[in-house]
C-alpha cells in the first residue's frame, strides 16, 4: 500500500504505483485539469512522474509559487520547436528561465528579423492549439550523443559530452515531432501555454566565452494569463518612459562614455542630487552613533587573501602593480574598516563600535552586464560596519531595521519586503557558525515584528544577510539595503577585543548599507520619480523668472535671499515670453516656478506655481522659504 500525504495533512492510499496526475484525478476532475506539475517530497516533477513509495505530494497549479517558472521553461521549449519548424537549418543550444521570462540561444547563419519573431510567435500559438502532450523519456549518454549528432544538433551533443557524467541516463522532453535535452519539469500539454510574447533578439557567445561563435538569443516573456501579460507589457512601456539614462539626458544629470566603461561623469545637477542623498545619509550616520571613516582605495593583495576575497572574488577585482608588489582596487570596504578597528585595543565596554564610510569601490563587471548607472564598475556605498558581541547582534539589527525603514519612507518607498539570503557554495566557515549567524538574523527580525522570506544559497561567502527589496512607482522590485552577520572576517584579519574576563575575543562584524550603491540608488530614484523629484531632493528647487526687464533686479534679490538660506534656486531673466519660460522649466521638472511682474515687485511678493500647473497664489519670499523648508 502506498500512502500519499497531501499539504493539508490528509492521506490517500493506493495499492499500486501512481502518477502525480493520477492522484490529482482521484481528488477531482477540476484539480486534474488544473495540474501543471507536482512536488514529491519537496522535489518538482512532471504530472507523469510515477510515485512508488510513501511520499508527501503537492499538486502544482497556477496558484503555486513554482507555476510561473514551469510555464516559462515550457514556453522556451515552445519557442525552440516553433523556430525549428519555420527555420529547419537552426540549431538549438540552451533555453533557461530568467526574470520575467525566458530566452533560447540559437545557432543560425541568417540573423532573425522582427518579422521572423512575429512568424515564430504565430507558430507558437499554433502549437498551443495542437495541444501536444509533453512527454519525458530517458536515454543513455552515448546514445544521446549519437542521437543529437545524427539530428545535426552539435551543440546539444557537446553539452551532453562535457556535462553529463559517464554512465548516467539523459532526460529528454518531446512534444510532437520535437525533442530536447532537459531536466524538466514541464507542463503536461502545450495548451497550458497561452500568455506569452517574444521581445527581442540579442547576440550571445556559446558557453558565454568570447572565443566561441556568436549565437542569436531570442528573449520572451510568459505569464499565467493574458491580464498578467498585458500588465507586464504596460509596465515595460512605463519603464521605457522612466529610463534613467533618457531622463538624465533631458535634465543634464550625468553621462557615460566608451573611454570609461561602467564609470560615471556627473554633471552639476546630477551631483547636486548626489550631495543631497549623501548629506542626508551622513545625518543618519551621526544620529545613530556611527563614526565616519575613510579607508584607502588600493590595498596589497595579501590583505585580500587573508579576508577571503582573493579565493572567492578575485575574478571581479581590478589589480595593479608597483615596485614588484601587487595591489587591488577595493571591491568592498570591510577589510579597511577592520584595519581601523585593529589600530588600538578595545574593551567589551567600547562595543558596539560603528563605522560608516561613503566608500568608493570598483568591481570588474562584464561589459554586457553594465546598464547606465544601475550597474557600473566604479561605485560608492553608504557602507557601515558594526563591531559588537554576540549578545548585541539582535539589538543592533533591530535598530538598523528601524533606521532603514525611515530612510526608505523619506525617499518615497513605502512597499518594502525583507528576505534572508542563506549560506552559499562556496563559503567560509563551518555549518555551526552559519547556523548561529542565520539564527541571529531570524531572531532579530522576529524581535522587530516583521515577516521575511528565505533565499537558500544566496548569502555572501562570509555570512548570511537580510535584504531589503523596495517596490517602485510602477511595481518593479529593487534590492537595496543589506545587513550581514559575519563571524569569519574579524578572525581572519585578527580583530580582537578584551572581554569582561580579560580574555581576548573576536568581535562579530555586521556589514550594513541602506541605499547600497549611491549610483544605483540615484538611478532608481530617477525612475521612481520620473525625474520629478520632491522639492527637498530636486537639483533645482525653484526658478524665479521675470515678465519684463523691469523686474530683473527684484528677481536677483529674491534669488539671493533664498540661496542665502541654502536653497537651490536659479534666476531666469532672459528676454523671452513668460509662457515660454514656464513651459521650459516645467519640462525640466523644476518643482516650483516663481513669477514676478510689476504687481509682485510692488508688493514684495512672488506668484508661485508648481510644475503640475497648480497656482498657489502670491506670497513673500520668506513664506515660500518656509514651504520649501517644510518639504511641502
Amino acid at each position: 500500500m502506498i500512502n500519499i500525504t497531501l499539504p493539508d495533512g490528509s492521506q490517500r492510499q493506493f495499492d499500486h504505483p501512481v502518477t502525480v496526475g493520477d492522484v490529482a484525478a482521484s481528488i477531482g476532475a477540476g484539480l486534474a485539469k488544473a495540474a501543471l506539475a507536482g512536488k514529491v517530497d519537496g522535489k518538482l516533477v512532471d504530472t507523469s512522474f510515477r510515485i512508488d513509495h510513501d511520499a508527501k505530494l503537492e499538486i502544482v497549479t497556477e496558484k503555486s509559487p513554482d507555476a510561473l517558472d514551469i510555464l516559462r521553461h515550457s514556453t522556451a521549449h515552445l519557442l525552440a520547436q516553433a523556430t525549428q519548424r519555420l527555420f529547419p537549418d537552426t540549431q538549438v543550444t540552451i533555453g533557461p528561465v530568467v526574470e520575467n521570462g525566458f530566452y533560447y540561444d540559437f545557432a543560425r547563419k541568417t540573423p532573425f528579423t522582427p518579422e521572423d519573431l512575429d512568424k515564430i510567435e504565430t507558430e507558437m500559438k499554433k502549437i498551443v492549439a495542437e495541444a501536444l502532450p509533453v512527454q519525458r523519456s530517458v536515454m543513455a549518454k552515448d546514445d544521446a550523443i549519437r542521437f543529437f549528432n545524427d539530428k545535426g544538433e552539435k551543440y546539444k551533443a557537446q553539452i551532453i559530452d562535457e556535462i553529463i557524467p559517464p554512465g548516467e541516463e539523459i532526460s529528454l522532453y518531446g512534444q510532437g515531432e520535437w525533442i530536447d535535452l532537459c531536466r524538466g519539469p514541464h507542463v503536461p500539454n502545450t495548451n497550458k501555454l497561452r500568455a506569452f510574447k517574444l521581445m527581442k533578439v540579442a547576440g550571445a557567445y556559446w558557453r558565454g566565452d568570447a572565443k566561441n561563435e556568436m549565437l542569436q538569443r531570442v528573449y520572451g516573456t510568459a505569464w499565467l494569463n493574458d491580464k498578467d501579460l498585458k500588465s507586464y507589457l504596460t509596465q515595460l512601456e512605463e519603464a521605457e518612459k522612466r529610463d534613467h539614462r533618457k531622463i538624465a539626458r533631458q535634465l543634464d544629470l550625468f553621462h557615460l562614455q566608451e573611454e570609461a566603461p561602467g564609470l560615471v561623469f556627473w554633471h552639476p545637477k546630477g551631483w547636486s542630487i548626489w550631495q543631497v542623498v549623501e548629506q542626508y545619509m551622513r545625518r543618519v550616520y551621526r544620529e545613530t552613533g556611527y563614526g565616519e571613516v575613510k579607508a584607502p582605495q588600493v590595498l596589497d593583495v595579501t590583505l585580500w587573501k587573508k579576508s577571503g576575497h582573493w579565493d572567492n572574488y578575485k575574478d571581479n577585482m581590478f589589480f595593479t602593480e608597483s615596485e614588484k608588489r601587487t595591489y587591488a582596487l577595493k571591491p568592498m570596504n570591510c577589510p579597511g574598516h577592520v584595519q581601523i578597528f585593529n589600530h588600538g585595543l578595545h574593551s567589551y565596554r567600547d562595543l558596539p563600535i560603528r563605522y560608516g564610510e561613503f566608500g568608493g569601490c570598483h568591481r570588474n563587471e562584464p561589459s554586457g552586464a553594465l546598464h547606465g548607472i544601475l550597474r557600473v564598475r566604479g561605485f560608492t556605498q553608504d557602507d557601515g560596519h558594526i563591531f559588537c558581541t554576540e549578545d548585541q547582534i539582535e539589538s543592533e539589527v533591530t535598530a538598523f531595521h528601524a533606521q532603514a525603514m525611515k530612510v526608505y519612507s523619506d525617499f518615497g518607498f513605502t512597499d518594502v519586503q525583507l528576505k534572508i539570503a542563506l549560506r552559499p557554495e562556496p563559503r567560509l566557515g563551518d555549518d555551526a557558525t552559519w547556523d548561529k549567524a542565520e539564527n541571529a538574523l531570524r531572531s532579530a527580525l522576529r524581535a522587530a515584528g516583521v515577516a521575511w522570506q528565505e533565499l537558500p544559497g544566496e548569502g555572501a561567502f562570509y555570512g548570511p544577510k537580510i535584504e531589503y527589496h523596495l517596490k517602485d512607482a510602477i511595481g518593479r522590485t529593487w534590492q537595496l539595503g543589506t545587513m550581514q552577520v559575519d563571524f569569519m572576517m574579524p578572525e581572519r584579519l585578527g580583530a580582537e577585543y578584551v572581554d569582561e574576563h580579560s580574555q581576548r575575543r573576536h568581535p562579530v562584524m555586521l556589514h550594513r548599507a541602506i541605499v547600497g550603491s549611491m549610483e544605483r540608488f540615484i538611478g532608481i530614484l530617477i525612475e521612481h520619480h520620473t525625474g520629478a523629484f520632491p522639492a527637498w531632493l530636486a537639483p533645482v528647487q525653484a526658478v524665479v523668472m521675470n515678465i519684463t526687464d523691469a523686474q530683473a533686479g527684484y528677481v536677483a534679490d529674491v534669488v539671493a535671499e533664498l540661496q542665502k538660506q541654502g536653497f537651490r534656486v536659479e534666476a531666469d531673466t532672459r528676454n523671452e515670453k513668460i509662457g515660454y519660460k514656464i513651459r521650459e522649466h516645467t519640462l525640466q521638472k523644476v518643482p516650483y516656478l516663481l513669477v514676478i511682474g510689476d504687481r509682485e515687485k510692488e508688493q514684495g511678493r512672488v506668484a508661485v506655481r508648481t510644475r503640475a500647473g497648480e497656482d498657489l497664489g502670491t506670497m513673500t519670499a520668506s513664506d515660500f522659504a518656509g514651504r520649501l523648508r517644510a518639504g511641502t
